[in-house]
């Protein structure tokens, strides 16, 4: 499925839902067809998935449905979901906005699962599988409910089911601790995502942080292994990727798109970046 541009979907898509939205995922794709196919979403997805088989792709990535699974969708991902009508378990979906009305700006950045690659998902054993299953039948009780206090009652739920799904992901880790380095760099990444098209130079970054880009560059390299021009390249080729798989875009409208002043300055850079012309990687994406 390709064409000018990718489909950005809202959470309004769910029953006009505003910034919060929980259902079973049984018959999902029979309600909300548009799930299927290649989309951008502009919040974040829970898959909680307690029986059923299918897939769900994340930028390129498959991931097999299975039973007991927690599967992560963030947003400004590319994402296609296929999932038997059958399937048993919940779809959580909510706004950034949704949540840190209510918590610290920077507590999402600190579960584990929303940080790194695109694709996460974990599998939920039977000792947490009982007291998850309970929080999310509350949840959707609550949703259901239309009092007015039943906003904070949901927040305060998924706070509770974020703190779990960070035990079962991350067993080790036993409290948020506050990191000013990382906490900088996940600003910045999110800065990247705002701002790459007209920014691409680790300078450019530093300044809106009010950071030299020496330390820019060492808080990156420690925290994550990658220079900050490493990040700033790697979204933009990710960027690229996903222009040219999902859409029909001319490679000259794909540098266009992304900022480059000429075609010629886009392939070179998407080939140093991959070891492939930007025509060559379509072609073998739609071709697989």
């Amino acid at each position: 499925m390709q064409s000018n541009r990718l489909p950005v979907c809202d959470i309004g898509l769910f029953d006009d839902a505003r910034n919060f939205f929980i259902s079973s995922i049984a018959g999902l794709l029979e309600r909300y067809p548009a799930l299927e196919f290649p989309h951008e979403s502009n919040f974040y997805t829970l898959l909680v998935i307690e029986k059923g088989k299918g897939n769900v792709v994340i930028d390129n990535n498959r991931k097999p449905i299975d039973d007991a699974q927690v599967i992560i969708i963030k947003p400004h991902c590319i994402t296609e979901i296929k999932i038997d009508r059958e399937a048993q378990g919940k779809i959580i979906c909510f706004t950034e906005d949704f949540f840190l009305l209510r918590y610290n700006n920077n507590i999402l950045n600190q579960f584990s699962f929303f940080n790194g690659e695109s694709l996460s998902a974990m599998t939920v054993s039977e000792d947490n599988s009982s007291y998850l299953y309970t929080l999310l039948s509350f949840m959707c009780a609550e949703f259901n409910n239309l009092r007015k206090v039943s906003i904070n009652a949901l927040r305060s739920y998924l706070n509770i089911l974020l703190i779990e799904l960070e035990r079962i992901h991350s067993p080790l880790k036993t409290a948020h601790t506050t990191n000013p380095a990382r906490e900088k760099v996940q600003l910045f990444q999110k800065l990247i995502v705002k701002n790459f098209k007209t920014n691409k130079m680790p300078s450019e970054y530093a300044e809106m942080l009010n950071l030299s880009t020496n330390y820019l560059n060492k808080i990156c390299q420690k925290t994550l292994g990658q220079t900050s021009g490493d990040l700033i390249r790697k979204h933009l080729i990710l960027e690229a990727q996903r222009l040219l798989h999902y859409t029909n875009l001319s490679i000259s409208e794909i540098a266009y798109e992304l900022g480059f002043e000429h075609a010629s300055y886009f392939i070179t850079f998407f080939k140093k970046g991959t070891n492939q012309t930007p025509e060559k990687y379509r072609k073998t994406r739609n071709d697989g």
